[in-house]
């Protein structure tokens, strides 16, 4: 099944159905990310296909460097150190899942996760942190994140590898996973196990919508996209 066929399986699905059909197909234990890893701006949501990135923590000594100096170190680590080898390979309707080096580093930022974005990511999924925080959420591309950040890579992240497994809040994505998010956090769908579980979130979907639009119609309430 290619990308876009799975995709539209999830289209419109939330976070409670994914939920409810990963039990529907046995997998109890699969798939729930830590719900310390929230959306960074109410109303952010995203489905899409993992394309994955490992970053690990730098163990190089900074040496003593002007402020010219650094600003010819600092290049040199984003060249050397910290390449940016994941956009070239994003495709429509990918989310960037990033198993982060654990420190207080903001690796994803306003620049990245746009130009990102802009390679046809549908969001950002990081077990690490985000910094210039204002720009992402004014630019609304969704960014699940565990904390906010302050600082800059150099001296303190190095790149390790694209497309591997990664484990994100305790659960193992891999490249080619399906990656659903919003106000209720984050699930993971195997993708062996995605159209199973697609069938019965959708049953859970459309159930949901009968049972609330009859209330909506007993309350004489407008009716919206969630019920229709």
């Amino acid at each position: 099944m290619g990308n876009a066929e799975l995709l539209r399986l999830f289209d419109g699905l939330r976070v409670a159905d994914v939920r409810d059909g990963l039990d529907w197909a046995g997998l109890h234990a699969k798939g729930t990310v830590s719900p310390d890893v929230t959306p960074l701006w109410q109303g952010a949501r995203m489905t899409g296909i993992a394309r994955t990135m490992r970053l690990r923590p730098s163990e190089k000594a900074v040496p003593p460097l002007t402020p010219e100096e650094y600003t010819e170190w600092a290049g040199r680590w984003y060249r050397e150190i910290y390449p940016n080898r994941i956009t070239p390979t994003i495709e429509q309707g990918d989310i960037v899942v990033i198993q982060s080096a654990g420190l207080p580093v903001g690796e994803v930022g306003s620049n990245n996760s746009l130009e990102w974005h802009a390679a046809g990511a549908t969001g950002v999924l990081t077990s690490g942190g985000v910094r210039d925080t204002d720009e992402c959420i004014m630019q609304e591309v969704p960014i699940f994140c565990r904390y906010r950040a302050q600082s800059m890579v150099q001296g303190r992240v190095e790149f390790d590898s694209l497309q591997v497994p990664v484990d994100i809040g305790g659960v193992l994505i891999r490249p080619g996973d399906i990656v659903v998010a919003d106000g209720d956090g984050v699930v993971a769908v195997p993708v062996e196990h995605a159209e199973t579980v697609a069938k019965y979130a959708r049953q859970e979907l459309d159930n949901d919508k009968i049972g609330r639009r009859r209330i909506y119609e007993q309350l004489g309430r407008p009716l919206d996209d969630s019920v229709l």
